[in-house]
This record gives C-alpha cells, structure tokens and sequence, in this order.
C-alpha cells in the first residue's frame, strides 16, 4: 500500500477534449461520458481512491479497440482496458483521465479445440462462462481467481488462484494472444502451439503487463479434462505453524494436492458465521484432490496423516459435490465473510508471496505484527505456492490508521522480498505496489521502462500503472 503512487497525473485536456467529441459522434450510445458510467469504470474492488475517465467505450470487436487506440494515439490521450473491474491495485483506474475501453461486449468463445485441449476466446467472457460452455465436452479452465473476473484481465494481471497448485497460473495458461498496441497495429504473438521456440515471448511479455503495453483482444488458453473423481475436505490444527508445516510436508512429498487453502482462526470465525458453518473455531486447511477414486482416496489419506503428524485434527472428507460446493462457497466467499468483522471499514487485501520453504517462518512472523499493530486483518491463502493474504480493515478517514495499516504493508513486503519472495503473487502491481517493484527487483525495472518507453512512447497504456514514468 502506497498511496502516494496512486495520486493524479497531468492531464492532456485539449487531446481528451478532441478525443472524446469524436469518440461520441462515432460510437453512438457505446460512448458515455455519465458520471454513474464514468465512476464505475474508475475504481474496482481496492483502497486506491476513484479516478474516473472521461470517457467509456463499450468495444464490440477488434477493430473498434483498434479505431480507440488509433485516436488516442494521434492525441496522446491515455487508454485504459477494463474488464469486470474486479482487480485490487487500482488498475482500471484513470489518474490522467482518458478513455476507458469496457471489453464485457467481447465476450465470445471463438473456438474450442477439444483434441488439442485448448480454446480460442475474446477477452470480455469470464471464466464461469468459458466453463458452463465448455461442460458437455468433458474440458475445463481451471484458473479460479475466486471473483468471476474476465479472462482479458485474467491475463493482464498474471491471475492464478486457489488451484495454482496443481495448474499454474495464467502465466502457463495462455499458449498465444492478439493484441492492439498502442500505435493500434494489432499482433498475434503466437501460434496454436504448446511449445515454440519462435522468437521473443511476447506472450509472457503482455501476460501481466496491466494494459500498460497494449490491450488483449483474444486469447487461446489451455483446457483439461474434468477429473473422473474430486474429493475435498478440511482439517483444524492448533495453530498457523502447524498448519503450514502440514503444507510444505505435502508439497515436498509430491502429493499432487488441487488446492490446499489456509485460513487463520479469525477469518474462519467470520466465514462460520457468514457461511452457516458447523466447525469449532481454529485454523485450517480447505484441502481438495483430483484424480482417479482410487487416486484421490489415496490422497486424501495420506494427507490426514501428514496433518496428524502436525497435530492436526481429523481430516473429513467426502466426493459428494454439495458438501465440497458448500465448502468452496464459504472460501470463496472469505472476502465478504471478512467484512462483517467491521462494517463501514474499508478494505486492503495484500498479497505477498514466499518459497514454500519460509512459509511457516513468515506467516507466523506476519501474525504476531499483526497482533502488535492492533490491526483486524485475517488472514487466508494459497499456501500450497507460498501465497496469502492479509485482509486489512481499516478506517480511511483517519490518518492514524492509515499510517497504521501503510507501515504494516511495509514490513510485510519487506519481510517478504528478504525471505526470496515478492510483494505480489497474483494481484498485479497497478498503483499500490510500485514501490516495492523497485525494492524486489532494482535494476531489472530500468529494464522494464527501457521496454515501455520503446513500444509505448507516448506513455498513453493505462499510465500510472506498475511504472511511474
């Protein structure tokens, strides 16, 4: 958390001004200026203040992306994508004004390849959809980010989610993009391909990039074949410490764990009684596996003698699809079980990220600043990649807290990058972290504006966003 990142740019006012009497002479009722419109599109689910843009864009194909770019190009006129507006760092956010491309209308599965186990999309479809389309075909995407966030943006910010674990993250999910630059060309950086050794990557290179390079416009994912069995469960242990160290024994056995989620006693106090949960209050573990029946009763066995050995309590599980639903609800409903633990407060979710190795060390560490702050932040995570997060409540009207909660996100990163990790598993950058880009990687952003000053001289993708320039 670094507010002072988040503050307004300088405004290109005659550009905007022109680009945006033009935009609404060809655009029609796809270009809004409204107030409701344009605040929506300038503030997300985050702590980062609204910036609203001066003008949206309900884009309905590639060539009307184009057009946007091509126009904002000529009058350096900053362009922002914007999905479902779920991300956590401020992306969608306008700070030097401009245009904001809504995507939602491109929300069409172009292809679906089922032999090759992959599927061509536009950026606007969200992944519930992508796997309601996808369900009598035996396939799936597996990236679950937990909010119903577009694919588009999926990408952009790296996403992965609670079964990182066992299939990546966005990174090893997108096998090619097109997107429009900001000169309006638009690429494909890949073939249909599961590997190629053809040239830069620049389908790394975008996946991740915030908008800040060039806007996605299509997408080819990987897909998977649904498991023949799932089984889940959970399983209370005495304390965080024992419940990581449960974590890393699993990992480090080779158990091939789908999803394996911490939540510390006070984030499951709130999700019992916002979820209507029968489980004394504890630490826990949501633990799922896939595979054969035989497969994933194996599993799950041998991790309820893992978490025994740990001092864990008894490992129930069960294949019935209600009772894990239920279950995976209340997960991923964590975020609005948190709230109720202090109406009225505003909300910060970091997201740091360590080797498995530290993960006890340093979530034990972050409890007990946790406890010498004062502060009401659960916490809950991907602990079977090292990630988590602290869900902060806080009174943004008042700067003690506020001093509060940005020292502790401080030591919190800090204590992070020392341990080998980084200050952002999956969240992205956006404006909040630029900071602490600098402090994890050093001469490597030098690096990165080098590349953004190259292909994006203008400065006009989504400016303000992992880079100050």
């Amino acid at each position: 958390m670094a507010l002072a990142d988040a503050g307004a740019m300088a405004r290109n006012e005659n550009g905007i001004a022109t680009v945006v009497s033009i935009l609404k002479k060809r655009f029609g009722d796809n270009a809004q200026t409204g107030k409701s419109i344009r605040e929506q599109h300038g503030h997300t689910t985050s702590y980062v203040p609204n910036q609203a843009p001066d003008l949206v864009v309900f884009a309905e194909t590639t060539e009307d992306v184009q057009e946007v770019v091509r126009l904002c190009s000529e009058w350096q006129v900053p362009v922002i994508p914007f999905g479902t507006g779920t991300s956590l760092e401020g992306h969608v956010n306008a700070p030097a004004g401009g245009v904001s491309i809504d995507l939602s209308r491109m929300n069409r599965i172009l292809k679906v390849y089922t032999e090759d186990l992959n599927v061509v999309v536009e950026p606007g479809i969200t992944r519930k959809e992508l796997n309601e389309y996808l369900r009598d075909t035996g396939l799936f995407f597996p990236i679950d980010p937990g909010a119903n966030a577009s694919l588009g943006g999926m990408a952009a910010t790296r996403a992965s989610g609670t079964n990182a674990v066992r299939y990546g993250t966005m990174r090893e999910n997108v096998l090619a993009l097109k997107a429009v630059m900001p000169d309006g060309r638009l690429i494909s950086t890949a073939k249909r391909v599961k590997k190629t050794s053809a040239g830069y990557d620049l389908t790394r290179l975008l996946v991740g990039s915030e908008g800040t390079l060039g806007i996605i416009t299509e997408l080819t994912l990987k897909l998977y074949g649904i498991p023949q069995a799932i089984s889940g469960g959970i399983c209370a242990f005495p304390d965080l410490e024992s419940a990581c160290n449960a974590v890393i024994e699993t990992i480090q056995m080779g158990i091939p764990v789908a999803r394996i989620e911490l939540v510390n006693s006070l984030q499951m106090q709130a999700m019992i009684n916002y979820s209507k949960l029968d489980y004394p209050v504890a630490p826990y573990l949501f633990v799922e596996f896939h595979g054969s029946d035989a497969g994933v009763a194996e599993q799950a066995e041998l991790f309820g003698e893992i978490a025994a050995a740990n001092g864990g309590g008894a490992f129930k599980w069960t294949a019935n699809l209600e009772e894990r639903e239920k279950l995976w609800s209340a997960r991923h409903n964590s975020y609005f079980a948190c709230m109720t633990l202090a109406p009225g407060k505003q909300s910060l979710s970091t997201d740091v990220c360590v080797p498995i190795s530290r993960l006890a060390e340093c979530i034990v560490a972050t409890e007990k600043d946790i406890a010498a702050s004062g502060l009401i932040a659960p916490i809950v995570g991907h602990a079977g990649d090292g990630n988590f997060h602290v869900l902060i409540l806080f009174d943004d009207k008042n700067p003690e807290e506020i001093q509060n909660v940005e020292a502790f996100v401080e030591r919190l990163n800090l204590r992070a990058i020392a341990m080998d990790g980084t200050c952002t598993g999956e969240h992205g950058i956006g404006q909040g972290k630029i900071k602490f880009l600098r402090l994890e990687l050093g001469g490597a952003v030098d690096v990165m504006e080098s590349i953004k000053r190259a292909i994006d001289p203008g400065n006009i993708m989504n400016p303000g966003k992992i880079l100050r320039l």
